[in-house]
Order: structure tokens, then sequence, then C-alpha cells
């Protein structure tokens, strides 16, 4: 095979469903509608100073984020394309209270389910800075032949089928993994598709940055602070966008750490365990990285109790979060 020709998001999705012996296409499908879910949103996040879709829109998720017009848009587009080839029974949002039943398609028994963050880091859209979609793909613990439940997002990291996110920025990439190595995809806009271009992504052991807000630097725990002060000392630099996905985007490849800890504020962290954390935990495992909470416990472990849980996080080139869990185990009374 030429290693120079074009490969397609849905060629590369198609030949690794071939080299699984069993595989029946489901998951292909679904995979494909979130890609055009993907094209569609970067659409609109590239003309949205055109159109009346950028800004405030004057309301609060479930989550209390302020919710902007392209989150809702990038909602509800990603709602229309996964139900496209009826294979996701259901999906959760983070800009939705409950989940939503979907219908199905000529009686096929759908058996995954979806779970996504639409716009992470909608703040920075009326500045022009980089957002991202993140998806989870689990299979449906439920009946087949009934609607599905709860307990069919209550599932640990561990459970995931696949995971991704999608980058809009300068280049718009979607990265994604089904738990056999991470790979990238850039989106051509010439020919419209999305273009094999980051193949079996791995993050460095180390990198010389290190994400986190540190406006929020007294409101941090002890242990928290020293471990910042400690890479302050090592000359790293401070990387902050205010979008996890932007942040973790450059630590894959270049290699670092990215901190959410508790605050005074958010005790027990603010991102979301099922929209955020997981999916992106997900990823830089595979990609050879680390992902713990602030209790040391690893975040694809960690077992859901509601849609909307919060957790801490520290996330990134493995022996960056071996060295922050040392810190944590040096300086903290609990750990636990």
């Amino acid at each position: 095979m030429d290693i120079n020709r074009i490969i397609t998001l849905d060629e590369f999705i198609i030949r690794q469903q071939n080299e699984f012996a069993g595989a029946t296409g489901e998951l292909t499908g679904l995979l494909r509608d979130i890609g055009v879910a993907a094209k569609i949103v970067n659409r609109e996040v590239n003309r949205a100073g055109l159109v009346n879709i950028l800004g405030i829109e004057g309301t609060e998720n479930q989550s209390g984020d302020v919710v902007q017009k392209l989150d809702l848009y990038a909602n509800e587009k990603l709602i229309e394309c996964l139900k496209n080839s009826g294979e996701c029974c259901a999906i959760a949002s983070e800009e939705i209270e409950n989940f939503i039943e979907l219908p199905g398609i000529h009686d096929k028994p759908a058996k995954y389910v979806v779970l996504f963050d639409p716009l992470d880091g909608s703040s920075n859209i009326d500045v022009n800075v980089s957002v991202g979609t993140i998806f989870s793909i689990f299979r449906r613990k439920s009946d087949f032949t009934g609607p599905s439940n709860i307990g069919d997002f209550l599932q640990t990291g561990l459970e995931q089928v696949a995971a991704g996110y999608v980058i809009y920025g300068t280049s718009t990439i979607l990265v994604y993994t089904t738990g056999h190595g991470v790979n990238g995809f850039t989106l051509d806009p010439s020919i419209g598709e999305f273009c094999l271009s980051h193949r079996n992504i791995q993050i460095p052991k180390r990198g010389q940055y290190y994400s986190v807000n540190q406006g929020y630097y007294l409101k941090f725990d002890l242990e928290m602070r020293r471990y910042i002060d400690h890479c302050s000392d090592l000359n790293l630099g401070l990387r902050y966008i205010g979008s996890m996905v932007s942040d973790v985007h450059r630590i894959l490849f270049q290699g670092g750490i990215f901190l959410y800890p508790s605050t005074r504020k958010y005790p027990n962290g603010k991102l979301r365990l099922l929209y955020e954390c997981n999916p992106m935990a997900f990823i830089v495992e595979q990609a050879g990285g680390k992902a713990i909470n602030n209790h040391l416990n690893r975040i694809l472990e960690i077992d859901p109790k509601e849609l909307h849980q919060r957790s801490t996080i520290a996330i990134g080139s493995p022996d960056m979060v071996d060295e922050m869990k040392a810190f944590v185990e040096r300086y903290s009374a609990v750990t636990s």
C-alpha cells in the first residue's frame, strides 16, 4: 500500500472494522455519523461571526455553564446525525438535563448510547479561540427490545467502546480511538473529507508544558500548589486556553500535563466525568498517557452515580502524572 495515498476517515473506519473478526458494522456507522456532524458544526463554527448564532443564548445548562448559541446548534446537529444510522438508541449531552431516546429505524435494535459535550470551551467562541466536540460511545446494557435506561450511561470509562474529539482551529482535526490505538484525521475543505494525518499517536513520556488555570492558585489544595511550584521551578511553560480539548490536544502531541483540581467553589472538581474526563482519559491512555483524579484514582475506573457528575483530573504524559501523584502522596493528609 502507498503510504502517501490519501485515506479518508470513512475508509479507515471500514478498514479497521474488517480487521476484526465478528465486526458487524454498527459502530462503523455510528462513527461515520459523528464525522458528518463534525463537518456541519465546523462549517458553522467558521462562519459564526457572520450569522446570528454567535454569542450568549441567555440560559444555563445542567452543569451551570452559560449556554452559547453555537452550543445549542452543535447539540442539535449531533442529535440529528446520530439518528441517521439507527445504531444509537439514546444520547446524553452536557447541554441537556436528562438523556434522550432516539427513534429506531426499521425495527433494527440499536446497540449503542452516545454521550457528548457538543462544544467544549464555548466561552472562547466570541474571541475566536479554538473550541471542540468530545464524544463517548458505550454498548447499551438494557434489553434491546425495550427502552434504554440510565444504567446504559452510568458505566465506567473502561467500558467505552470508542471515544474521540474534534478540535475546530486553524485546521479541523478529529482524533478517536476504539481501544486499538489513537489516530487523527484532518479535514480537507477542498474535498470535504477527514483524511488520515496522524497515525498511531503516542504521547511523549514527558513534556515542557503544564496546563492549569493558575489564577485559582490560592484556591487549590496545598499538594497542588506544591506541584505547580515544582513545574515552575523546572521552568516548564504554562499554557492554558480554557478549552480542555485544545489544552489536551497540545499535550497529546507535545507532552505535558493538564490539571483541573478541586477549588473552594468546586470541591469535587468542575469538569464532567462522563462528557469530558472519561473520553479524554480513554484517548490519552490509548496513546500511552495516564489520567487520575485528585484522590489518585484512575479516571477510567470511577463508578459514575449521575449523568452530570463532576471530577477533578490530572491527565497527560505518564512520567509527569506519576510525579504529580507523588506530590499528592507527600503533601496530602488524605488521598482517598
